[in-house]
Order: structure tokens, then C-alpha cells, then sequence
């Protein structure tokens, strides 16, 4: 019986997010998105370093399950902490403000697990990008909620539109804060098979 070989396929996205089909697009690295229905809420209420770590894998297997163990896969996940919560996508316009108060002025956290899968390797890393944000102009504030651009948004925050000009300080990858360490895989993707 002779094996399928992928090794031009595509990668799978296990996502649905712009922000990672950019970077990989950006990186020049052929994909197809294929989101994976991993239930995150089923996780419950977990550190942030453990959360996306377990969804992220969650993610990369139900996209195993579908395409195979000989495909290329990615899979990733990401969540905001600020004043010890736990922040992931808003549910609504409300739920939206709420979470980006919690930032506004103070320290942030985004948490990133990204996962490389192929039949000879599996990369898993997980990093964390701070941020210290200026309090955020109520002005600003509800233009941005009037805009819907926080929705899909891990903490509701864009930091690569909103909030980028309330940065007052960065430690770490801005791709992590994106929502995919593509600087980790990117090595990985170039030489499996």
C-alpha cells in the first residue's frame, strides 16, 4: 500500500483569524484555512498559559482527526490577562467594553500557543507578549466599539489598530500578540515532511 504524500499540499489553518492568515501570507507560506469547531468553553476557567495550551492542541487534533496525520497542520490560540482575568473574545458591544477598561491604563498579557503539526514533527510553543497601555480616550473607546473590530478579538484588543497608539511599553513578539509565533514555526514548516 503506498502512503499519500502531502508534501506540496498546503498547510491547514485550523483558524478562521485575519490575523494569522496575514502573518502566514506575509511569511510566504502556502495554507488553506480549514477553522476547527474545538469547544474553548469546555476548558472552563484555567491560568492563561494553560488555556491556550490546551486549546491549541485541542484545535490541532480535531484538525489531525479530519485531514490526517500526514498533513501539515497549524493550529494556535490566544488570550488577554490584565488585573488577573482571564480575557477572551467578547460575547458582545458591553462585554467588549468591559474587557478593554480592564487594560485601559494598566499592564496586559497575551498569551499565544502556537502548534506545528507535520508527519516528522510537532512544535509546540508557547509565549506571552506585556504590554503597558495609556488610559484609552473615552472618544476613542467608542468609535473602536462602534466599529465591530474587536469582534473574533482575544481581550477585544487590536494592538495593531486600536490600542497601538496607547503602547507605552512592549516586551515580546508582536507576531505572539497577533496571534500566531510565526518566527517559532517557521523554521519547523520550511523542513518537514
Amino acid at each position: 500500500m503506498k502512503l499519500l504524500s502531502f508534501e506540496n499540499a498546503p498547510i491547514i489553518l485550523a483558524s478562521a483569524s485575519p490575523s494569522r492568515a496575514a502573518l502566514l501570507k506575509n511569511a510566504g507560506v502556502a495554507f488553506e484555512s480549514a477553522p476547527s469547531d474545538f469547544d474553548e468553553d469546555s476548558l472552563g476557567d484555567l491560568a492563561p498559559f494553560e488555556f491556550v495550551y490546551r486549546a491549541a492542541i485541542g484545535k490541532a487534533k480535531i484538525a489531525i482527526a479530519r485531514f490526517g496525520e500526514a498533513r501539515r497542520i497549524i493550529a494556535a490560540d490566544t488570550v488577554v490577562s490584565a488585573r488577573n482575568k482571564l480575557l477572551r473574545k467578547a460575547v458582545d458591544r458591553a462585554d467588549a467594553k468591559a474587557k478593554l477598561l480592564l487594560q485601559s491604563g494598566g499592564e496586559v498579557a497575551i498569551v499565544t500557543c502556537s502548534v506545528f503539526h507535520s508527519r516528522s514533527k510537532e512544535l509546540i510553543d508557547v509565549s506571552q507578549t506585556r504590554y503597558r497601555f495609556a488610559p484609552f480616550e473615552e472618544g476613542d473607546l467608542e468609535s473602536y466599539l462602534d466599529s465591530g473590530d474587536w469582534r473574533g478579538k482575544a481581550g477585544a484588543i487590536m494592538v495593531e489598530g486600536f490600542a497601538k497608539p496607547y503602547i507605552r511599553y512592549q516586551k515580546g513578539s508582536t507576531n505572539c500578540a497577533l496571534g500566531l509565533t510565526i518566527e517559532a514555526i517557521l523554521p519547523f514548516i520550511r523542513r518537514a515532511v
